[in-house]
């Protein structure tokens, strides 16, 4: 009789242990590190796993916030999704767009580029030029585009996102985390959009008149080797703080990552990677003093306060 129960005393220590590894395993899928050992200067983030549709970490998803030129991955959507001829060579024009009045840009109004080269530059160079264009020559008119992106917002799932203008320069382009997210995961049916976004550098040619202009990438992580960028977007206004969202992997998982209203000119890039180190090794390394006195003075945490109140 001792045996018996010292046999089933063993199974049932096994089976428990066994129990407990399964349950850490489930733990660690959905949150594979201690949240507390993350610490980022943004204002608002969220790290999606595309696998499972999970979040992993977020904070203050659901602050409604102005997006800058996060806004053009949504107009390039739209470009795309009316299937318009790529080769097709369109004219500067930014009369529809009020906001771009005493925006400095080197595009010359009324030039002519492909629609799929002012397609690239608007994505890799955010050249806020080339997005008013695209919207200038949609079908519709500029009124009909605008109403397409918020329409694709609503489709999409994007409750508290809303476009006013193509370029993001306006602060009533507003969205969220969460809502950004879902416009990653759908940017990834857009082999295009990958291409164009994570496009290192390039010479276009305009014409009418004819002179060539140099762009450059405004993600600098497209550059370094080991970030595997998929598709990324800057953005920067005053009111936005800096911008960035990418898909990428981390720890060996396709993720999306959005990163919105992070003090100075490096704070969104350095915050990618604190996530990305925690991912990897479970600890973040330390935010400079500068960059959270300025999330502090945002206090963007009262606002996902009353967003999660205004949910329920």
């Amino acid at each position: 009789m001792k045996i018996r129960l010292s046999i089933l005393s063993l199974l049932f220590a096994v089976s428990g242990t066994l129990l407990t590894h399964s349950v850490d395993a489930a733990e660690t899928t959905a949150a594979p590190r201690d949240t507390s050992q993350l610490h980022i200067a943004s204002g608002s983030a969220l790290l999606l796993d595309l696998q499972t549709n999970k979040v992993i970490y977020s904070s203050n998803p659901d602050v409604v916030v102005p997006i800058a030129s996060v806004t053009k991955l949504m107009t390039a959507m739209v470009v795309l999704d009316a299937k318009l001829p790529m080769n097709e060579y369109i004219s500067v024009n930014i009369s529809d767009t009020p906001e771009m009045k005493g925006v400095f840009s080197r595009v010359k109004l009324n030039s002519e580029l492909s629609r799929r080269e002012m397609l690239l530059i608007a994505l890799m160079s955010s050249e806020n030029r080339a997005a008013a264009s695209l919207a200038h020559h949609y079908p519709g008119g500029y009124a009909a585009f605008i109403a397409a992106m918020n329409a694709k917002a609503k489709s999409l799932g994007m409750t508290h996102t809303r476009y006013v203008e193509p370029t993001g320069l306006s602060i009533h382009n507003v969205s969220t985390a969460r809502d950004l997210s879902k416009l990653l995961v759908a940017a990834r049916k857009y082999p295009l959009l990958s291409e164009l976004s994570t496009t290192k550098e390039k010479t276009v040619a305009f014409r009418k008149p004819n002179y060539t202009l140099g762009f450059r990438n405004t993600d600098h992580l497209v550059n370094k080797e080991k970030w595997d960028i998929k598709i990324t977007k800057t953005g920067f206004t005053n009111q936005a703080g800096h911008c960035l969202v990418l898909v990428t992997s981390m720890s060996n998982r396709p993720v999306a990552l959005v990163i919105l209203d992070a003090f100075g000119k490096y704070t969104h890039f350095a915050d990618a990677g604190r996530i990305r180190n925690w991912m990897e090794t479970g600890k973040s390394g330390s935010v400079p003093d500068v960059a959270l006195r300025y999330k502090a003075e945002k206090n963007l945490k009262n606002r996902q306060a009353g967003a999660t109140q205004a949910s329920h």
